[in-house]
């Protein structure tokens, strides 16, 4: 029984070795496959029987270990959509399963993966070298959060941007304390069609008559658009310091007096300095808000000496019709459609998706996973929170696979099942004696 249990456990010992070398030789087939994880091999006894006074051999197993959460090398790549996790996470994705309409139609089921080489397709989605879609959670137009309660396939619209008519200026300055000449600045402004305006913003100090002439702590402004559909006359008078109603500190706004086609705002001690007027620029009633800073402080409109007029910032909130840019992804996750206008809208957020046991999931084609129950639950997180990892963008993550090592592990692979070979050799040679004894 021994010589028989001995070839027995000699062949289970082949079949484990051979389970090896299939391990070693899918982690050398993989080696420079993007996020793939290697496959070692963890080798179980099996008995049969085994006491103090007595042990028969039994047999061995060889049980795949997966090593999916091994980082592999992140490496710089030429994709710039290109993504890497650096730490714990996966993306999620989807697996397209048809075609309706000339779109893909996908499976309703979760897929994981670390393979982060995505690129935009002919669709506008975001695909990866095996075929799958990137997920995120979407973000509504002219909303600042995404929608944490679904995860989409990301698809990027390449439509224009549609412009935005002028609302709000603001304008940061000092006006000169000694000086008595007007001084002038322009802003560009943009209508509901994205047509481009300017206005005139002209300064004239109040001075008291000479000689000599001397300036004092007000100004009159006057705004003027030219390309408007009815000319106006819009002037207002600002006061400085002393000279307001109440009083505030040297050299900052305190108020507004004589407004003509203008509405000031209100004029307490740390409130907005704002003006208000309304235009027509050819697509009808179009309010813009001017703001000067805040009064009593000194922010936005100053009166300090000196005989330059110095203009700190000057910027307004309307923009032209843009056309698609580009894409970009930062690396909290935001996906941001880039416009040629300079403008810029973020679509969707890239989450990651950790588990208890990543090691436990389901291994499918194309480096893709599936959860089980002993991976446990799916938890999506954002980039970077409850031990999830961080996003590294225009890189992608390398095979875990380390060629040296595996190399190794053929040899020994190789040589153990030489060895088996050699004990069902023996075996098979003393069980031949023992049939001979009878001769």
């Amino acid at each position: 029984m021994s010589l028989f249990g001995a070839m027995t456990t000699a062949i289970s010992g082949l079949g484990a070795q051979s389970r090896a070398l299939g391990h070693v030789s899918n982690n050398l087939a993989n080696s420079q496959t993007i996020g793939y994880k290697r496959i070692d091999t963890q080798f179980t006894e099996l008995l049969t029987q085994s006491g103090r006074n007595a042990h028969s051999p039994g047999a061995v197993q060889a049980r795949p270990d997966f090593t999916n959460a091994v980082q592999g090398t992140i490496e710089q790549s030429d994709i710039p959509l290109a993504l890497a996790i650096g730490g714990q996470g996966f993306f999620s994705v989807a697996a397209r399963r048809g075609t309706v309409g000339g779109l893909p139609q996908f499976d309703e089921r979760q897929f994981f993966t670390r393979a982060g080489d995505f690129q935009m397709d002919r669709d506008g989605f975001l695909v990866n070298g095996a075929g799958y879609y990137l997920q995120a959670w979407p973000v509504a137009d002219g909303a600042t959060e995404p929608d944490r309660t679904v995860l989409r396939p990301v698809r990027i619209s390449q439509q224009v941007f549609n412009p935005i008519a002028t609302s709000r200026i603001e304008l940061a300055a000092n006006l000169p304390a000694d000086g008595i000449a007007p001084v002038a600045t322009q802003v560009r402004l943009y209508d509901a069609m994205g047509r481009a305006h300017v206005a005139n913003l002209t300064f004239t100090p109040v001075t008291l008559p000479g000689p000599p002439v001397t300036p004092t702590s007000q100004w009159d402004l006057a705004i003027d658009i030219p390309s408007e559909t009815t000319p106006t006359t819009r002037t207002v008078r600002l006061q400085f310091g002393t000279t307001a109603t109440p009083p505030v500190t040297p050299g900052t706004l305190g108020g507004f007096t004589t407004p003509v086609n203008l509405t000031p705002g209100p004029t307490a001690l740390g409130d907005p300095a704002e003006l208000t007027l309304t235009t027509d620029l050819g697509q009808g009633p179009q309010t813009i808000t001017l703001n000067l800073g805040e009064i009593g402080i000194a922010r936005g409109l100053t009166q300090f000496a000196g005989n330059e007029f110095s203009v700190r910032n000057l910027a307004q909130n309307g923009v032209p019709p843009g056309s698609y840019a580009g894409l970009s992804i930062g690396e909290t996750g935001d996906i941001s459609i880039n416009y040629d206008n300079g403008q810029s809208r973020v679509v969707a957020r890239i989450p990651l998706v950790t588990f208890s046991d990543p090691d436990a999931l389901q291994r499918l084609d194309g480096q893709a996973f599936m959860r089980t129950i002993e991976s446990g639950e799916a938890r999506v997180t954002e980039v970077g929170k409850d031990g999830a990892g961080r996003l590294v963008v225009g890189s992608i993550e390398r095979s875990n696979v380390d060629i040296a090592s595996e190399f190794t592990k053929l040899i020994v692979a190789q040589r153990a099942y030489t060895a088996n070979t050699r004990v069902v050799t023996a075996s098979d040679e003393m069980l031949q004696e023992t049939i001979n004894m009878r001769r």
